[in-house]
């Protein structure tokens, strides 16, 4: 406790360089400082260099997110819980509960961290190809890591970077893309971005919203229902939009674009005929089958 009459320092740690004050007159504060240089662990090289090895074992139809990265760009490999297993098909990756950020398991509970160790020894028995499979491919230290419980922050590093959470394999910009290019997973709620991974590729998801901002929506009835209205599912904050979606959902209601709308048109673009006033109606003949695959990018 401060005694009366002293004055104390905010000290901040050595690692962290200020770089400026920005306020407002609500009172908040964010002090800018540069960002501590990060490294690469040996725990994530191991893990980085193995999920390359399966990723090259790996049909392009089978890969978790595709299409693969055309070079000059490469996977990135983002920390999202990434649980491969090798089956009797091949190499799949299924997804924990939760990922770990990096930055995140600075505030993670190694008990908690402790229970995902679990799942994924779980996961990993159920298909006994795995270890051997990973083995083979040099990462000899995956049983070890499932075995030995987390109990402190070394544990909870060592996890964090592992094969089993920080090699969920994506595009540049389906990792940490910002609209109006490709909306990356750092930045949009995964219940709307995990659809880019399955919608029409004739669908567009993601909309130039009046105000010149970019949301998300979807449609509010089956393919070839002839209904074009739209449900906003995604707006950023401080858009036009933002209000209105949030005093929708405190009300328990959808908030709901017109068929004529710009964005009904931009969504359905793909589907209607050219000229088209409205998305209501027909899809346009070529479209009424669908292209018969989901789309895998935006």
């Amino acid at each position: 406790m401060t005694r009366a009459g002293t004055v104390t320092r905010n000290v901040m740690p050595d690692t962290v360089k200020p770089g400026g004050v920005q306020s407002e007159d609500h009172p908040w504060r964010i002090r800018l400082v540069e960002h501590p240089k990060r490294f690469e662990s040996p725990f994530f090289q191991a893990a980085k260099r193995t999920a390359h090895r399966i990723l090259g074992e790996i049909d392009d139809a089978d890969l978790p997110y595709g299409p693969r990265p055309v070079a000059p760009e490469g996977w990135e490999m983002h920390h999202g819980g990434s649980l491969w297993v090798r089956t009797a098909g091949g190499w799949r990756m299924y997804r924990a509960r939760v990922g770990i950020e990096w930055s995140m398991q600075f505030c993670a509970d190694p008990p908690r961290i402790d229970r995902l160790r679990q799942d994924a020894a779980e996961l990993v028995a159920a298909f006994p190809e795995t270890l051997p499979a990973l083995a083979r491919l040099g990462y000899e230290e995956a049983e070890q890591l499932l075995r030995t419980p987390i109990t402190d922050a070394d544990g909870v590093e060592a996890w964090t970077d592992c094969l089993f959470n920080s090699c969920v394999p994506l595009s540049r910009g389906n990792h940490q893309g910002i609209l109006p290019k490709v909306p990356g997973e750092h930045h949009y709620p995964w219940p709307v971005k995990g659809a880019d991974f399955f919608r029409y590729d004739d669908f567009q998801l993601w909309v130039t919203l009046p105000d010149g901002t970019h949301g998300a929506v979807a449609p509010v009835g089956r393919r070839g229902s002839g209904d074009g209205h739209l449900r906003l599912v995604h707006a950023p904050e401080g858009s036009q939009a933002a209000h209105t979606l949030a005093e929708a959902q405190d009300q328990g209601l959808m908030a709901i674009l017109p068929p004529n709308s710009s964005a009904a048109l931009q969504a359905f673009a793909g589907q209607i005929g050219p000229g088209r006033r409205s998305a209501s109606g027909p899809l346009a003949p070529h479209r009424s089958h669908g292209n018969g695959r989901n789309s895998r990018t935006r």
